[in-house]
């Protein structure tokens, strides 16, 4: 299952043979070096943060606590070589939700990763991120992103975009539309489907969504 997962460490060595062991888990990874270029990145809300308390610009205590404040449920691993005891006690307070002392085996590191993020998310049937072009979709989430940059899409064109996502090739009527993102006691003219489609093709324009006109819409591959 593919999830999406940030790493923090400024150790070049370790930060490389991390990112390729949590790769290789079907993972998109986005690794950092710094405190300031991972504290810039929680608006885009991964699956699980990982996170050395020790970055060269910014205490990591604090980027743990700005992390939560955006977005409490997000479960971190908190990795440190500084004493052990004091570290665990300070992050679990502070709301992390695994501690690794280092130095670890990269395998302990994924496998506690993959436990935690079963834990958190459950064990699902069917991939939690769909994509298509250059766009990641986080069903699970209700977000999308264009590479690592998040849309800042309406919960109504979210379900438009999924209807048309689960539906991929096929053509769906307005009414269709209609029914599966506004519900079936709507009362209103079909053309605010066409508005929708209007407003979603503005905020991912390589998409390719078809137009049958005077019926409906398609989303297809290319």
């Amino acid at each position: 299952m593919s999830y999406r997962v940030f790493l923090v460490e400024d150790d070049r060595n370790l930060n490389s043979v991390l990112t390729s062991y949590l790769k290789n888990e079907g993972w998109q990874v986005r690794s950092f070096m710094t405190g300031s270029a991972a504290k810039a990145a929680i608006k885009d809300a991964p699956h699980l943060w990982i996170l050395d308390i020790m970055l060269p610009d910014s205490d990591g205590y604090q980027l743990l606590r700005e992390i939560k404040e955006s977005a409490h449920q997000v479960p971190v691993i908190f990795i440190s070589a500084r004493d052990a005891d004091i570290d665990r006690i300070i992050g679990l307070e502070m709301g992390s939700d695994d501690y690794l002392p280092k130095p670890f085996l990269p395998r302990e590191l994924v496998i506690r990763a993959r436990k935690l993020l079963e834990r958190v998310y459950g064990r699902r049937s069917k991939p939690l991120l769909l994509q298509v072009k250059n766009y990641t979709i986080d069903e699970a989430g209700r977000r999308a992103y264009a590479g690592y940059q998040q849309l800042d899409l309406t919960a109504k064109e979210f379900d438009l975009l999924l209807s048309l996502l689960r539906n991929l090739g096929q053509v769906l009527s307005r009414e269709q539309l209609l029914n599966r993102v506004w519900g079936h006691d709507y009362f209103g003219s079909d053309r605010v489907v066409d508005d929708l489609v209007r407003r979603l093709r503005k905020k991912m324009p390589d998409l390719h969504i078809e137009t049958l006109y005077g019926f409906g819409y398609r989303l297809v591959k290319s």
